[in-house]
């Protein structure tokens, strides 16, 4: 199993790490001198499938069922232990909240929706009444705007909308939407990243001073437009739109965003370009703004198209001796004449790994020339940059599958060598804890891109790699007396665990695993935008004027 938080992808350690990039990169060079370091390629491997491989489109049932046995292990432990705390520990069978003045249903409302798709009824039922009876926002405390809309927010919207519209989600939603406004009350419109729910006031991170970094800063937009779409309600709609206007005018020239924006100026900080951690929902919003309202605001197409354009020519790049596709980072710094270069690192967060769907579901959207795109696509009906984003999309997924050659979770069962390194753990002194980028804390990101290439390509493959995860997620995270742990160190076996089960572990996780193994007529890609947190949400057509801050 993968899950690792940083994936470094570099040649053997004998040798500098800049001995595989253009020289130039070892040195200090403004960003626009950078050249791209991906070309393509054969145009028979577009498809992203096997040879001759025939699509499949129905359910798995036996997998399917399997992973809906795994939620309700999940489920009925925190049920029996923890209802209604913001988190699960497993091991100790004990609940906690964020915050000394209580919790705001985060393991609820994070995993009601799966509850509904898996037809899980009896759940629902039970966590629909604590909901309805115990929920309660009134906490004099600070909570994560971002972390605060993808899950609860965005988990109440999704669930009003599987459940045919009970208007118990959408008042809640509007409940938490409204705490969560004073946010936007500052001198460029960006958000504080934290919200007082009580004192209705917006908080500043002490970490980050004036800066909100810039995935938290545009990943409320599908919430929150959704909301306003439900209830005629502008102000929703125009406090995320404002953000984007700021990170419009902001916007560098190859498309790609810093990691922090200033909130007094709405300029970007002196911060890494990255796709991992604080910068990668940026990147998945733009595709998904302009999905979620039926492909009609351009203007998210054009900033996605760019920053995909960005992204091939600054922070694509192969692994020596494998030969992976991953992304670097592109780190600031400052040369002896005073200027300021930027040098690339050759480092990978495993969040980056939404991206290898994403791009594929670009390719079929904003890539495309036609109105209805084959499944799979046949070359004809992607663009150049369709073809470009397929095709390293599909690369992606196959790197992302390459970290989970780890003890946990071996592929190579022809001899007991280990793969070439591409990629490493980055190791910590004998006796010290295990490094967090060992850690498989129950990630979803590969198994979502497993899904978006399952439903665009109908490839079997797909699905068997995620069985092969879920039954490493299965031998080694699951605790017999009920949850799942996370495990200190992938590499090792047997296995350590740390005393936490994620609310993304039954919100997306096991909710991504599920939808791969079912029929495709199960919440289409074509109808349903998923926010960030695995919550879907339908795809509508705007109210006129809806979006004229762009």
């Amino acid at each position: 199993m993968a899950g690792l938080l940083r994936l470094s992808l570099l040649h053997s350690q004998s040798q500098p790490w800049f001995s595989w990039l253009p020289l130039y990169v070892s040195h200090w060079f403004p960003l626009h001198s950078l050249q791209n370091l991906l070309y393509f390629r054969d145009e028979t491997y577009l498809k992203g499938v096997r040879p001759n491989s025939v699509p499949v489109f129905t359910a798995d049932e036996a997998r399917r069922d399997a992973v809906v046995e795994a939620f309700k292990h999940a489920w009925l432990a925190y049920e029996r232990d923890a209802m209604g705390d913001d988190e699960y520990h497993p091991i100790s069978q004990k609940g906690t909240n964020l915050t000394a003045a209580g919790g705001i249903g985060y393991t609820v409302i994070d995993s009601i929706d799966a509850m509904l798709i898996m037809g899980l009824d009896d759940e629902y039922e039970r966590a629909r009444a604590w909901i309805r009876d115990k929920l309660s926002f009134d906490r004099n405390a600070s909570f994560s705007t971002f972390e605060t809309t993808i899950r609860v927010m965005g988990g109440l919207l999704s669930t009003y909308y599987l459940s045919g519209g009970d208007t118990l989600f959408l008042e809640k939603a509007q409940q938490i939407a409204d705490r969560l406004l004073p946010a936007f009350d500052t001198p460029s419109g960006l958000p504080l990243p934290m919200v007082n729910l009580h004192l209705l006031e917006g908080v500043p991170d002490h970490d980050t001073g004036d800066f909100v970094s810039t995935a938290e800063a545009s990943t409320l937009q599908l919430e929150f437009r959704y909301l306003a779409y439900l209830t005629d309600e502008d102000i929703y709609w125009d406090k995320v739109e404002k953000v984007m206007v700021v990170l419009k005018a902001a916007t560098l020239p190859h498309g790609l965003a810093p990691i922090f924006i200033d909130i007094e100026t709405g300029i970007y900080g002196l911060s890494p370009i990255r796709l991992g951690s604080r910068g990668d929902s940026y990147y998945e919003y733009l595709l998904k703004q302009y999905l979620q309202t039926n492909q009609t605001e351009d203007i998210y197409r054009q900033m996605y198209d760019e920053a995909m354009t960005g992204i091939h020519m600054y922070l694509a790049q192969r692994s020596v001796p494998g030969n992976l596709l991953n992304t670097a980072e592109l780190i600031p710094d400052r040369a002896k004449n005073g200027k300021t270069g930027w040098r690339l690192l050759p480092k990978q967060d495993h969040l980056v790994c939404f991206l290898g769907g994403s791009l594929m579901l670009g390719a079929t959207t904003s890539g495309a020339v036609v109105d209805h795109v084959s499944v799979p696509p046949l070359p004809h009906e992607l663009s150049p940059q369709g073809k470009r984003d397929w095709f390293t999309g599909v690369e992606l997924i196959k790197t992302c599958l390459a970290t989970h050659n780890t003890q946990t979770q071996k592929k190579d069962k022809n001899s007991g060598k280990k793969l070439p390194p591409d990629w490493y753990i980055k190791g910590s002194p004998p006796g010290k804890p295990p490094p967090l980028d060992a850690r498989y804390i129950l990630r979803p990101e590969t198994v979502e891109s497993l899904f978006i290439a399952f439903r665009l390509t109908g490839d079997t493959w797909y699905r068997d790699q995620g069985w092969a995860i879920f039954q490493a997620i299965e031998k080694h995270c699951r605790i017999p007396t009920g949850g799942y742990a996370s495990i200190k160190n992938v590499d090792q076996v047997p296995v350590e665990h740390e005393d936490k089960m994620e609310t993304f572990m039954m919100s997306e996780t096991l909710k991504y695993l599920y939808l791969l193994f079912s029929d495709a007529s199960v919440l289409p890609l074509s109808e349903h935008v998923f926010n960030t947190e695995a919550h879907p949400l339908p795809i509508f057509s705007p109210i006129a004027d809806s979006s004229s801050l762009l």
